[in-house]
């Protein structure tokens, strides 16, 4: 009886320790992390982003904004913001590394943004985000994040349909 229970507890030690948490796919989604490297080609730049469920849009870190024959001092007001909208908008951006690069796109949406630091408007541009192959282009919101640890926030504009997080799951480029 000692034998039978011990080569149990030997048998449910070895499954135990071989477990995994998650899988590459779970229902034709593929699964990520809380926290992904994403190259955004647009840039040819790798970007340490964090996954958030939370955010409707995603987010990069974007400063030295300048609409080119635009308003690049828009009132507070809806209209202002929306005067650039199809214009052409230049910004300067840099990843945890400290690579810089310079992009231009056209300003396709100008969202309205609630956080902790209260309203803020925020243009966005069409950008390609490619996780492991797998390229995504999407609007991406034009924000300051430099003072924030991931210069990238993966927001559910990104993920809809096509990815799960797992928070369990860590980055394998760390």
């Amino acid at each position: 009886m000692k034998k039978v229970f011990i080569s149990a507890m030997f048998v449910a030690a070895v499954t135990v320790s071989t477990m995994t948490y998650a899988a590459n796919e779970c229902n034709g989604k593929y699964i990520v992390g809380p926290i992904e490297t994403i190259h955004v080609k647009d840039l040819d730049m790798n970007f340490k982003a964090r996954i958030d469920t939370g955010a409707n849009t995603t987010s990069i870190n974007a400063y030295d904004l300048h609409v080119i024959d635009g308003n690049n001092n828009p009132a507070d007001d809806k209209e202002s913001w929306h005067q650039n909208l199809g214009k052409m908008i230049s910004f300067k951006t840099a990843n945890a590394r400290g690579q810089e690069e310079t992009h231009t796109g056209k300003i396709i949406k100008i969202s309205k943004i609630r956080n902790a630091q209260g309203v803020e408007r925020r243009y966005a541009v069409v950008m390609d985000l490619i996780w492991n192959g797998k390229s995504h282009a999407i609007p991406v919101n034009l924000r300051d994040r430099k003072k924030l640890e991931y210069k990238l926030l993966i927001g559910r504009n990104w993920l809809d349909g096509k990815y799960l997080v797992d928070v369990s799951k860590s980055d394998d480029d760390d």
